[in-house]
């Protein structure tokens, strides 16, 4: 069932949202208002090990107020196998690496190009120039459907555009094949209404718990992303300093981030949707970097609600001020709801409110994705009031029934095409992300907090 926030059907420059003019993107803010507002120094980056990573207490600081030292990093126990009575260090996926960039747009995107060049080198040797394509495209006509999208992209969000364009730049690479690669819409047969399109792999599940679900008040947000299993040797998180906007956290692979947070406060998760109305426009993937560089609620909902978006992911999003709004979206619609009177809300792979459901691209595997809803639903909702903590979060994400469609999905163990490669679960309102490599019920975890300095604002 879907809750609160909802807004009319999307048909005109008449969807709204509270205070938001989703139609307005993009018309109400110039091309220079998207683009980096200050520029400094050379930047530079820091690729630290796996380890857990606190912005707390009083670190030095050097380059004037915009370069911290060293974190501080500690070893953090694993997790409990909370499926099998024990989590044994020697058969532990290892920690996923850290990565600092800090400088403008383009001097980050150079200091990801440079410290993962030759994971990006193999990556489109394997995932772009190989092939087969879509429709029986040549490489040729599939990065010229890419550069359609970058077209669109540069005209909406320069700023972005520079940030591939420094990556390709410092990775030696071809930036509309780096571009293409974080295409995602492009990569699969085209969904059309009353095609059946093939599942995709990447699947993910969510769970948001605010009050009065939490025992400490406190926003909750928990989060397992599926992809497939060699996916997982790619991780890397990545704190993005970029002068002027808050400080970014995510997890994921290069350029793309599957998740993120932000020292403004705000979370971003999700789950991938099989839209039957994808466009040339801005891809989801690079459209998430964009909402991450946001200080407000109303902001990150413009930018995922873009007029010229060429699809959508179902965005969960939270604040630390206890707003959460949930878009299940498309390229031409969204419908935004919130938690349940008891402070819930749980999301995964296919359309749930009423009038997307003519949206859903993908309904054999929608079928699948509602196994996965509907635990999540029935072992959050058997919480007592009060009682959600990060523990009980990271116990509903080690379930194991339901396999091999189950919120924590092994393939060797139980088959499936689809792993979980990581999982994380944010105190939202503490500014802090606990997470791991691998499934939540047998990897250690790792933590990053946002420095109390970086939570107060602008640097």
């Amino acid at each position: 069932m879907c809750h609160t926030n909802q807004i009319p059907k999307a048909s005109s420059s008449a969807m709204r949202t509270s205070s938001i003019r989703a139609s307005s993107v993009g018309t109400s803010r110039t091309r220079s208002e998207w683009s980096a507002p200050h520029r400094w120094g050379r930047g530079d980056a820091t690729v630290r090990p796996p380890c857990a990573v606190v912005k707390g207490g009083a670190p030095a600081r050097r380059h004037g107020a915009h370069r911290w030292s060293a974190r501080q990093c500690r070893a953090v126990p694993g997790g409990r196998d909370l499926a099998h009575g024990g989590y044994h260090p020697a058969v532990a996926p290892p920690g996923i690496p850290f990565l600092q960039v800090r400088g403008t747009h383009r001097e980050v995107g150079r200091q990801i190009g440079e410290a993962l060049r030759e994971r990006i080198r193999a990556g489109l040797e394997r995932e772009v120039y190989a092939g087969p394509f879509p429709e029986g495209r040549t490489l040729e006509q599939q990065l010229a459907l890419a550069s359609e999208y970058l077209r669109v992209t540069a005209e909406e969000i320069p700023w972005l555009v520079e940030e591939f364009e420094g990556c390709a730049e410092a990775a030696g690479v071809d930036p509309v094949a780096l571009f293409a690669w974080h295409v995602e819409e492009i990569w699969y047969e085209p969904r059309r209404p009353g095609v059946r399109a093939s599942a995709a792999t990447g699947r993910c599940s969510d769970l948001v718990a605010v009050p009065p679900a939490t025992a400490d008040g406190h926003v909750l947000v928990a989060h397992n992303n599926d992809l497939r299993p060699e996916a997982e040797e790619g991780l890397v998180a990545v704190e993005w300093t970029v002068p002027g906007e808050p400080v970014v956290f995510t997890i994921g692979g290069a350029l793309g981030a599957s998740v993120g947070f932000n020292s403004a406060g705000i979370s971003l998760t999700g789950n991938e949707l099989a839209p039957n109305d994808e466009r040339v426009g801005i891809p989801r993937g690079p459209q998430f970097r964009v909402m991450l560089a946001q200080r407000t609620m109303d902001d990150v909902l413009q930018v995922a609600l873009h007029p010229r978006r060429a699809s959508s992911y179902n965005q969960v999003l939270a604040d630390r001020t206890g707003r959460v709004v949930n878009v299940e979206g498309s390229a031409t619609d969204a419908e935004l709801t919130g938690p349940d009177e008891r402070g819930h809300l749980v999301h995964t792979n296919h359309y749930v409110c009423e009038r997307m459901l003519s949206y859903e691209g993908d309904p054999a595997y929608a079928v699948r994705s509602a196994d996965r809803y509907r635990r999540a639903t029935e072992l959050l909702a058997a919480q007592p009031e009060g009682s959600v903590t990060e523990e009980v979060l990271r116990g509903i994400l080690s379930d194991h029934e339901g396999a091999p469609d189950c919120l924590c999905r092994h393939p060797d163990r139980f088959g499936g095409e689809g792993k979980t490669v990581f999982w994380c679960i944010a105190d939202v309102t503490e500014g802090r992300v606990t997470y791991g490599r691998g499934n939540p019920c047998d990897s250690p975890a790792q933590v990053y907090a946002f420095a109390p300095a970086d939570l107060d604002g602008l640097r």
